[in-house]
């Protein structure tokens, strides 16, 4: 007799008691997060000012940090970005409550130390394949933004670098650098 794996959903993870972990669900197993460093938060938060003030100022739309995305039902699949930027005229007027059903116009990952490449990889092209139209991966050890996007390779930018997000969130680039700085 064979055991049967529960699978979560979507709103069995918005229930979950706050324990300190982040948790994402991928085809309906959970997968816990572990908390992130300092030099992590560090980055996210320049990222989310940079871009909070670019997109504010422009009226662009949302920028948020772990907000749970639905993409994908029967199983779910709730992924939460270090920060995403959703585009003004798709952000509804009335408070929404729980996770965003859908993706993100962009979505950015940050890696941790213990973030394996192939996992990372493979969350970027899960992000494409559910409608996210720009990926970034953030590499704090060598310094580099890689943007992945629908039928395109992925470029990678060093420090030196303008990484230019204009296609997605109008008129915006930085330096690489100063997302390290």
């Amino acid at each position: 007799m064979s055991e049967r794996t529960h699978l979560v959903t979507a709103a069995e993870l918005e229930r979950f008691p706050d324990d300190d972990y982040r948790y994402e669900l991928v085809e309906g197993r959970l997968i816990r997060m572990s908390p992130v460093g300092f030099e992590h938060g560090r980055i996210v938060a320049r990222l989310i000012g940079r871009l909070l003030q670019h997109v504010d100022t422009r009226k662009l739309g949302f920028i948020g940090t772990v907000v749970g995305f639905k993409l994908r039902s029967s199983p779910d699949t709730v992924r939460a970005p270090d920060v995403a930027f959703i585009r003004a005229e798709r952000v509804p007027v009335e408070s929404l409550k729980g996770f965003w059903t859908g993706p993100p116009d962009v979505a950015i990952e940050v890696l941790s130390p213990d973030d394996r490449p192939g996992d990372v990889r493979e969350k970027a092209e899960e992000y494409i394949h559910h409608g996210v139209p720009l990926v970034v991966i953030v590499d704090p050890d060598t310094q580099t933004a890689t943007i992945h996007r629908r039928d395109v390779a992925p470029e990678t930018y060093n420090r030196e670098e303008q990484l230019d997000l204009s296609d997605v969130v109008e008129g915006f680039r930085c330096s690489v650098r100063t997302i390290f700085a």
